[in-house]
């Protein structure tokens, strides 16, 4: 089911996001690695007055243009309570005195810090807020094509495939590839023609789209909508911190996922060469290496995570690391480096600060699971609105039961001597 309420109120956005959005050019083709100096220091976006309840902020080009005669779709409706708790549903920083100074330099205009086993938040800012995932949301993608397609499954590149603009895993004409070549490339280069390739297994991209969008409803991830396979900017399509790290969290959940996500390089397969290129030879095989940078400089306790970045976007991140048996999940969106600040140091310090937190520390939940066992009563079945048919139809039968236990008991003090 959905909300009834729907809010359709445009999204503020801030001068200084503005001018942190014009000054985000890359200067690499390679996200994860591109510095640009910006002509000034940059400040965390102040989101206080929830500029981004509904919406994500504006775009700075023409990527999620509608085509002529076509509406853009209408913003997700927000939930009535807060997701994971009533002090989510605040747009400023949400954190605890007691876990100490909150990270210095955070540029992102939403992040969260939660502990990756517990689902306890430790602190977030604007966790809510909707924002572009970028290449964040191959992780639902990921999800997905787990859930449906054997590892083994030969698959033929496409033109539709090696034709994808962005990142790139390197599929060409006559190439084959198992579905776990193609998750590889996804997660470790971000590769947007292997994201099209698994869309394709997956029934076609309107296809895909719709099981990513189920899966996410599943987990209650409802500020997400995915309208692009790959991350590439769609209208219409934001997630959140709260969202990505909920992602992120059941990701990890998933054996094969933590070993994908944990490779530096990965070797993928190479195609033959093109006839229609004059003088081609094959093209071999050749190693990848991780677009994450925290995976590829070895930082102690780094078990992986998935970069993103489009100029709408502009940076984003999700990724768990583990000290001394304790596993934290991070989320940064809508950021971007700095030349003494970079995304990653940023995100170093974010892990040091949840680290650091008592284990008490508790500013909501990541929600349960659909696949972990956890106890349900009416109210709770009553307060999220993805609730089954089943489940409506069992909250009647108690709900008749009780005023039929309800009527007779009336009925017998009526008729009981006084």
């Amino acid at each position: 089911m959905s909300m009834s309420v729907f809010k359709r109120t445009a999204a503020v956005f801030a001068a200084l996001g503005v001018i942190v959005a014009l000054s985000a050019a890359p200067a690499s083709a390679d996200p994860a690695v591109a510095v640009t100096p910006p002509v000034a220091p940059l400040t965390t976006p102040n989101t206080d007055a929830c500029p981004h309840r509904t919406g994500t902020p504006p775009a700075v080009d023409e990527s999620e243009a509608v085509a002529p005669g076509a509406t853009a779709p209408a913003p997700l409706p927000v939930p009535d309570r807060p997701v994971g708790g009533d002090r989510l549903g605040g747009c400023g920083v949400v954190a605890d005195p007691g876990a100490g100074p909150l990270p210095e330099r955070l540029n992102s205009a939403g992040w969260l810090i939660a502990d990756l086993d517990s689902g306890r938040v430790i602190a977030a800012k604007d966790p809510h807020g909707r924002y572009r995932p970028a290449s964040t949301i191959k992780v639902l993608l990921a999800l997905v094509a787990l859930d449906e397609l054997p590892l083994d499954k030969q698959v033929e590149a496409t033109p539709e495939d090696w034709s994808m603009e962005g990142d790139s895993c390197g599929m060409g004409p006559g190439g084959h590839y198992t579905v776990r070549d193609l998750l590889s490339g996804l997660v470790v280069v971000s590769g947007n023609d292997c994201a099209n390739a698994l869309a394709g297994q997956l029934g076609g991209h309107d296809a895909a789209l719709a099981k990513m969008n189920a899966k996410a409803a599943e987990l209650g991830a409802r500020d997400t909508r995915a309208t692009s396979p790959s991350g590439l900017d769609a209208p219409g399509m934001s997630t959140s911190p709260y969202d990505l790290a909920l992602l992120f969290r059941e990701a990890m959940g998933n054996a094969t996922f933590r070993q994908l996500i944990s490779m530096k390089n990965y070797t993928f397969p190479g195609y033959p060469k093109r006839p229609d290129v004059p003088d081609d030879v094959d093209h071999p095989a050749w190693t990848m290496g991780t677009s994450n940078p925290l995976l590829r400089d070895d930082w102690p306790g780094m078990l992986g995570g998935k970069t993103g970045y489009t100029d709408d976007a502009l940076k984003t991140f999700v990724g768990a690391a583990e000290r001394n048996g304790r596993r934290i999940v991070i989320t940064q969106m809508y950021g971007l480096n700095e030349a003494d600040n970079m995304y990653a140091q940023q995100a170093e310090r974010m892990f040091d600060y949840g680290f650091a937190a008592p284990e008490s520390v508790d500013a909501g939940t990541l929600a349960v699971s659909a696949h972990e066992e956890h106890d349900s009563d009416v109210e709770a079945v009553l307060e999220h609105d993805d609730a089954s048919p089943l489940s409506v139809w069992a909250i009647g039968l108690i709900a008749f039961a009780a005023v039929c236990l309800t009527s007779a008991a009336v009925l017998w003090r009526r008729r009981s001597p006084r």
